[in-house]
């Protein structure tokens, strides 16, 4: 009896062995699918991080290319506007409140139509060369935070809003009507935006208080289309 059960013990331990020996292949195997996913998954990732950086690297080549061309073509003029280009933003700022528009005024001075018929042509000759990676050119419209006496500083700021958004929006009409190509003119309407912003964005001074006269300003700012590039990267 004792041989016939042992060989029965020895039958149930064989086909347990046998059991998880499949198992263990079976588990192996998925271990090595989930091994080859990740690694593709991997590889995907990769093509997609060195695709944004491609992007990112000719987005920043541009924007330094951009930033040069105007630089040589405006340099001698800067001084005489008291105007200025930012590198990183790509902002042609006009700083002369005095010469944009009278005192809560969106009709422009004679001296900054002046400026305008000068500068505009001569810009849009520098975009066209640019034109595949700009997304939009945004002409903005700063003010102080000051307004008339006895108005607080929430209805001051959506005074300041409505005027500096009736600014840039003079100040496109009049460039959208200076002498251009009907390419240019097509360009323009489809890219160029007016774009009011009342006191956001503020000018400090070294002590951190508003700079009342800095801060009342007009930019033409380039936006280029590398944000738009890398949503598309994404999706696809």
């Amino acid at each position: 009896m004792d041989k016939f059960f042992g060989s029965r013990n020895n039958k149930i331990d064989h086909e347990t062995s046998e059991h998880w020996v499949s198992v263990s292949d079976l588990m192996s195997g998925l271990m090595m699918v989930f091994l080859f996913i990740s690694i593709a998954l991997m590889r995907h990732a990769l093509i997609e991080r060195d695709k944004i950086k491609e992007v990112a690297v000719a987005y920043q080549n541009n924007q330094v290319a951009l930033y040069e061309a105007l630089k040589k073509e405006f340099e001698p003029d800067l001084a005489r506007w008291n105007a200025e280009i930012d590198r990183d933003t790509l902002s042609f700022e006009f700083k002369s409140p005095d010469i944009l528009f009278g005192l809560g005024s969106s009709a422009m001075r004679p001296q900054f139509k002046d400026v305008l018929t000068d500068f505009f042509p001569r810009y849009m000759r520098v975009l066209n060369r640019f034109k595949e990676s700009i997304n939009e050119v945004r002409i903005e419209g700063h003010t102080s935070s000051q307004w008339n006496v006895g108005v607080n500083p929430e209805e001051a700021y959506f005074r300041n809003m409505e005027l500096s958004q009736s600014r840039t929006r003079s100040v496109l009409l009049f460039v959208q009507g200076l002498k251009a190509s009907p390419g240019d003119q097509a360009w323009i309407r489809r890219n160029v935006a007016a774009v009011g912003l009342s006191s956001s964005r503020l000018v400090l001074d070294d002590r951190g208080n508003e700079d009342s006269e800095r801060s009342r300003r007009v930019t033409f700012r380039v936006i280029s289309n590398a944000e738009t590039a890398i949503r598309r990267l994404i999706q696809d």
